[in-house]
């Protein structure tokens, strides 16, 4: 934008953000308003926002479960309806937990849990680099994050002793990628959202794994879709946990929790 363009009104946002098919570009233009230093900054800000860069990695953040989580391009966003699987993890943890952030992405879920779980052993551990850079400035002072496949960087110091189990794997069927919005299809990583063939290859690899991680009434916490709540549910139980399956209407989500015997 040279400095003798016409600076943006609020206005003139809304309508660019409507215009390029943003759903709630009112709400939008509020938060890139505040974002921004000045007229030419506003003036990137919206551009990459009509660009079809996600509205966070625009901002460099995302509100999670009430707090601030810095993301960017290349990166998965949260989303809300996550929110139901940190829900389930706080009330499984008992008073003094040791958890886990497996495929833990920006970190944003260890985020939530050490704020409500402030007397928690954190550990977090994704497979990709730029995730883990984000995941260790998001958890700074809360926990330690590792680089690596699955259950492979952390130590082994922590097998039989983790009582929460977050693991927020990839579950979009393979064949289903291309139907996602071009938000997630175009801007974050797709081995953050193809789950293979049916979805479950890397809920399979953890639930395989999980028995052999956890304490005694510890519990492997997943998310999943509708359709594959049964399929999850069985995955699950063929590890050697005793599944179950919760539903949340209000953030249609649902979460498949497996526990270790006692």
């Amino acid at each position: 934008m040279s400095s003798s363009a016409t600076p943006l009104t609020a206005l003139d946002v809304v309508n660019r953000l409507r215009a390029a098919g943003c759903v709630f570009a009112e709400d939008e233009a509020a938060l890139l308003l505040s974002a921004a230093t000045g007229p030419a900054h506003l003036a990137a800000l919206v551009s990459r926002r009509v660009d079809g860069l996600p509205l966070e990695h625009v901002l460099g953040w995302a509100e999670f479960c009430g707090i601030r989580v810095a993301v960017g391009p290349g990166v998965f966003v949260p989303r809300r309806r996550t929110e139901f699987l940190v829900r389930q993890a706080v009330a499984a943890a008992p008073a003094r937990p040791v958890v886990v952030d497996l495929c833990c992405g920006s970190g944003a879920l260890g985020a939530a849990l050490a704020t409500a779980l402030p007397a928690a052993e954190l550990h977090a551990a994704d497979v990709d680099p730029a995730a883990v850079r984000y995941a260790r400035r998001n958890l700074a002072g809360l926990g330690e994050v590792y680089e690596g496949d699955l259950f492979a960087p952390l130590p082994g110091s922590l097998r039989g002793r983790v009582d929460v189990l977050l693991a927020n794997v990839p579950y979009v069927p393979t064949h289903d990628v291309e139907l996602l919005p071009a938000e997630a299809r175009v801007h974050e990583p797709r081995a953050a959202l193809d789950g293979g063939g049916d979805g479950l290859d890397v809920m399979r690899r953890v639930a395989a794994a999980a028995p052999g991680w956890l304490a005694p009434g510890g519990s492997l916490l997943v998310e999943t879709s509708e359709r594959q709540a049964a399929l999850a549910e069985e995955t699950i139980g063929a590890g050697g946990l005793v599944p179950r399956v919760v539903v949340s209407e209000e953030l249609y989500a649902t979460v498949v929790i497996g526990t270790r015997s006692v």
